[in-house]
């Protein structure tokens, strides 16, 4: 048997793009290592802070998020994600840069999502700020444009200490403020037959989601898990 080379580091497929923030980033969040149940390299992309890329539709970053998600497949990363899904704007663009697959945003869940589904019901969405969410975002991302979107905007903690990129969050509050969110969302469109998380650090709070409205909730952690799987098949024994 020869072993090859070629990459700088190896047991790592998925390169994770970060946004520049210094907010908790707790167990669940795709930031924290812990989350993932395999390896991921991550590369911080500077200056692109939470408030720059998701109220500001990211303006002037995409050389940085190219420059950054190269660096990452130099390095040995076999595909690309993001950890907003706001960066649904830089899918085509990152794709067309880097030679490898890419997953820009939860966001692109929706369309399989719905295929899913029984008839007469869809996906919906619950984001982290729906005044920013634009028609562009959704197309980029290949998303309905009718699809019901619900928010933590306005919530007491969750998008507060996030898009401000606050040191301190109670978390309890912004668990309160996901769920809250995810049940006005229900009860204002009785087709939900499902909900696609945009936000990534809402990822810790998914299974409170799931418990409260009681339909199955996707995540940028369930994204991510589907894409690394191809990545790197899991191998069986005797094949």
């Amino acid at each position: 048997m020869k072993a090859k080379g070629g990459k700088a580091i190896y047991g790592a497929s998925v390169g994770v793009l970060m946004l520049e923030a210094r907010f908790p980033r707790i167990p669940g969040d795709m930031g924290n290592a812990l989350t993932w149940p395999f390896p991921v390299l991550y590369k911080v992309v500077r200056d692109a802070s939470p408030d720059r890329v998701v109220r500001n539709r990211a303006e002037g970053l995409l050389p940085a998020f190219i420059s950054a998600a190269q660096e990452l497949v130099a390095d040995g990363a076999e595909g690309i994600t993001t950890n907003c899904g706001f960066l649904s704007l830089y899918q085509e663009n990152l794709a067309a840069a880097v030679g490898v697959p890419v997953a820009a945003s939860s966001l692109m869940q929706v369309a399989m999502v719905n295929a899913t589904l029984p008839p007469g019901k869809r996906a919906g969405i619950l984001t982290i700020s729906a005044s920013s969410l634009s028609p562009e975002h959704l197309e980029k991302a290949g998303v309905p444009a009718d699809t019901p979107i619900g928010t933590t905007e306005g919530g007491r903690e969750f998008t507060r200490v996030i898009l401000d990129d606050l040191p301190e969050m109670d978390v309890t509050a912004a668990r309160a403020d996901n769920v809250e969110a995810a049940e006005r969302l229900m009860a204002e469109h009785a087709d939900i037959g499902a909900l696609v998380l945009e936000c990534t650090n809402m990822i810790p709070y998914a299974a409170a989601i799931r418990r409260a409205v009681g339909v199955p909730v996707y995540s940028m952690a369930t994204f991510v898990t589907w894409f690394q799987t191809a990545l790197a098949p899991p191998r069986y024994p005797d094949v």
